[in-house]
């Protein structure tokens, strides 16, 4: 059933809102990583694609979409907020 995979994917995923949140609030992004934010979602991607793979997509896949979804939410405000501040930043100059 993938008690210890879901456990694995709760606690990744617990995280998640809170990193959301910072962004959506701080509207800097700076400090987050581009690469780190592809590379986990990346990761969510791959196992989902491992589910399929394996012919048992169990209820644990919806752990590993929710999650990808929170990334790739956090990695969408992340590109929408220095995109807006690298523009705010040429029209100071």
């Amino acid at each position: 059933m993938g008690f210890w995979e879901a456990a694995m994917l709760i606690c990744f995923g617990a995280s998640w809102p809170a990193s959301i949140w910072k962004t959506f609030r701080v509207k800097n992004p700076v400090s987050k990583s581009l690469i780190f934010l592809w590379l986990v979602l990346i990761g969510y991607g791959c196992g989902v694609a491992n589910k399929f793979a394996r012919g048992n997509p169990d209820w644990v896949l919806w752990l590993y979409v929710l999650n990808a979804g929170m990334v790739a939410l956090d990695l969408g405000l992340v590109i929408y907020y220095r995109r807006r501040l690298r523009k705010h930043v040429e029209s100071v100059d």
